[in-house]
């Protein structure tokens, strides 16, 4: 089985090497285990020596991107910093991505390769997964695309997607499980130190409310909601501070921001909780009662829906501060 790893022009060092090293791992796994190695792992790219990050790194591709006409499985790693130089820059790849796929080949994007991989269009109609920072960026520049919010991986016909950063490894370690088997993943896995079992990015992800639209009388209520989140509010009394009906109010909400007003203040106020689990030692039911809920089940089940962790998880894993005896 071929694996190509597409070397972007001025792609991201960190997840260039992964899918490459861990597939030749895999190959030394199987041999170790009796098993022939089935892997066969290359570079390739639009030039013989592309650089990496900001330019301090430069890799030799096996092959160029015009040159192959078929392969089994390739990545798209994403690019270094701002996504639309990215994106322009690796333009000349997007023909052939597209080409690949209609002639038998499975894409694997990482991170925000999903943005190069959108710009073929195969993603329109299916999932995807991207970096939880770049979702919202992502959802304005393809609309008739899925993003799955939180999710650490997806699959849609023969196309994969991993979420932020690490998940790309969740990605890898998934494929080497599927064309390999568990075993073989599992060394991988072991080998680079590496959590196997983790479905979800939601538990990293800060949420920056989503202001990237034109409408101000709803920005006007995302002021108010992140400055009043503690108190009782009500959708009437939203669509009341801009004049307006409440079915209109929450129709021009949601065009908005992508959220429903209660999610959205579900939100903000799950992501005030977080911060004060990471930083007080107050306990679980003072900084409940401070973010705005007073029923212990809800705010348990809100916080695990958005977090993927309850809250004493959440405060075992990230709080800075210790805990109270």
């Amino acid at each position: 089985m071929r694996i190509s790893v597409f070397v972007p022009e001025y792609g991201v060092i960190e997840a260039i090497t992964p899918p490459f090293r861990s597939f030749h791992t895999a190959n030394e796994f199987l041999t170790t285990f009796g098993k022939k190695p089935i892997f066969e792992v290359e570079y390739v790219g639009l030039n013989e020596y592309v650089p990496a990050n900001s330019g301090e790194y430069t890799i030799k591709t096996n092959r160029l991107l015009k040159d192959i006409t078929e392969t089994d499985l390739l990545f798209i790693p994403p690019t270094f910093g701002d996504t639309t130089k990215g994106i322009r820059a690796n333009a000349e790849a997007i023909p052939y991505f597209k080409k690949l796929y209609e002639n038998g080949s499975s894409l694997a994007s990482l991170c925000i390769g999903a943005f190069l991989l959108a710009e073929t269009g195969l993603l329109n109609g299916k999932k995807c997964s991207t970096h939880w920072a770049h979702i919202n960026d992502f959802r304005e520049r393809y609309p008739e695309v899925e993003v799955e919010d939180g999710a650490i991986i997806t699959e849609h016909d023969n196309i994969y997607s991993s979420g932020g950063a690490n998940s790309l490894w969740n990605l890898i370690l998934y494929l080497i499980e599927k064309f390999a088997d568990r075993e073989t993943a599992i060394m991988v896995s072991k080998y680079f130190a590496l959590d196997i079992g983790r479905d979800s990015q939601s538990q990293f992800a800060i949420f920056r409310g989503q202001r990237n639209h034109s409408d101000l009388e709803i920005q006007k209520i995302q002021d108010h909601i992140e400055k009043h989140y503690e108190d009782k509010i009500t959708i009437e009394t939203l669509a009341t501070l801009i004049n307006t009906g409440r079915r209109t109010f929450e129709r021009r909400f949601k065009e908005a921001t992508n959220n429903t007003s209660i999610e959205y203040i579900q939100r903000v106020r799950i992501e005030a909780a977080k911060k004060f689990f990471e930083a007080s030692r107050k306990n679980i039911s003072e900084i409940m009662f401070d973010v705005g809920y007073t029923d212990t089940k809800a705010f348990r089940d809100i916080f695990k829906k958005i977090t993927g962790l309850t809250p004493i998880e959440y405060r075992n894993k990230f709080a800075k501060v210790p805990n109270e005896v």
